[in-house]
């Protein structure tokens, strides 16, 4: 099944959607991807949960093909709060959530924000008790050229070397893999959007905050994760009051990539 792709001016930047239509589906699942990906990381996870659901992928800003605006702020509540917009603009009523690493913590932005929109939420490897930058971190992001330097230092292991760290069987790391993780870095203005998402980004959100959402969530983990290790799956597990944690042997971080009919079998039985 081919995606409609679409592209929306929303909170003055572009947002990149893919739309799997399905023409029997009483159910929408929204997929938001993590930090320096995009739709592509569900890729194998969409054939199976387009058979059943109708489904929205999101390029959140400034990655995949999303707009990389410095007008805009890069925090993770004006993030969610856009997409939450672009959802409005489709349509969207009542809708199932699927948030991977960091796009886990905007998922849980979203159902602060409203909480009336999201059924349940899928929160795989999601990132979590993360602090705000350093005081001198931030302050590094208004050195001129700056840009320069995070592009240098994501190059410097490229990305093969990083998806040997995120996939526990090395061997499904192929061309087309590599190829599509690294498109992002062929756009130079990306550098200059992270040096603002890095002085914009507040923490991961607080215990408090975590313990008043209801929203019923289903946490899915590898038991191998080095980017997300499981015991922040286990604290947010505690800290969610309405929330499952599912554990998979032998994996890594890349869940949708590594087990995508293990995930779909846990997301629909949740659902």
């Amino acid at each position: 099944m081919l995606p409609t792709r679409s592209s929306i001016n929303i909170n003055g930047i572009t947002i990149y959607y893919e739309e799997y239509k399905h023409p029997n589906a009483r159910e929408t699942i929204v997929l938001i991807h993590g930090f320096l990906s995009s739709s592509f990381s569900f890729r194998r996870l969409i054939p199976y949960l387009a058979k059943d659901f109708h489904i929205i992928s999101i390029d959140f800003p400034p990655f995949g093909k999303s707009g990389k605006s410095l007008k805009f702020r890069y925090t993770y509540a004006n993030i969610a709060s856009t997409i939450l917009n672009l959802l409005d603009m489709v349509g969207c009523k009542h809708i199932f959530t699927i948030g991977h690493s960091m796009g886990g913590q905007i998922v849980l932005n979203m159902i602060l924000q409203r909480p009336d929109l999201i059924k349940k939420a899928i929160l795989i490897s999601c990132s979590g008790y993360v602090p705000r930058a350093k005081t001198h971190l931030r302050a590094l992001t208004y050195v001129p050229f700056v840009e320069r330097f995070i592009k240098l230092y994501l190059k410097k292991s490229g990305v093969e070397e990083n998806l040997k760290i995120v996939v526990y069987d090395q061997s499904i790391i192929d061309k087309d893999m590599i190829k599509g993780y690294e498109e992002p870095f062929h756009h130079n203005e990306i550098f200059q959007a992270l040096a603002k998402m890095l002085r914009h980004r507040e923490g991961d959100l607080a215990a408090n905050a975590l313990q008043s959402i209801q929203t019923p969530c289903l946490l899915l983990w590898g038991d191998h994760d080095k980017i997300v290790p499981l015991h922040i799956g286990n604290r947010l597990a505690n800290d969610l009051p309405n929330s499952s944690l599912v554990v998979f042997k032998n994996t890594g971080h890349l869940l949708p990539e590594e087990i995508p009919k293990e995930v779909y079998d846990e997301i629909t039985q949740f659902i």
